[in-house]
């Protein structure tokens, strides 16, 4: 049995700004971009990767969530409490340079991490946590 990653989901609430870093900064191409009963789903990925996909929706994207639970995802995502995606990158050092000097907010400069990595982070501008890995060279 072959089973791998597709898609992950990322909540965001300006899909123009979102779309501004993933593509722009972080070189993702757009693969679709949706609107639907209100609502807008964007699709982005890496050349390198065409089997696997980010979809940028909306906080509160179930039809069936009631006003509550839309106001709590929305309260969680401008606290940046939802979700976390980690990249793979050849250099650390670069991407976090290259994010810097957009403007990227700054969680943690490149470090040496005892699990084998150097890594970074960053919070999107929906505030979702964004790592980005370099394997350490053994």
């Amino acid at each position: 049995m072959n089973v791998k990653l597709s898609r992950c989901f990322i909540a965001v609430d300006d899909h123009d700004e979102a779309l501004a870093f993933y593509r722009d900064v972080l070189g993702r191409e757009v693969r679709n971009d949706v609107a639907f009963e209100g609502m807008r789903w964007v699709t982005v990925g890496s050349p390198a990767q065409p089997d696997v996909e980010i979809v940028l929706e909306p906080p509160a994207a179930n039809p069936n969530a009631s006003p509550a639970d839309k106001k709590a995802m929305a309260e969680l995502l401008a606290k940046g409490m939802l979700r976390g995606v980690i990249f793979s990158t050849d250099d650390c050092d670069a991407t976090f340079e290259r994010i810097r000097a957009v403007g990227g907010e700054v969680l943690q400069e490149p470090i040496d991490q005892p699990y084998g990595v150097r890594d970074c982070a960053f919070r999107d501008p929906a505030g979702n946590l964004l790592r980005f890995n370099q394997p350490r060279a053994r």
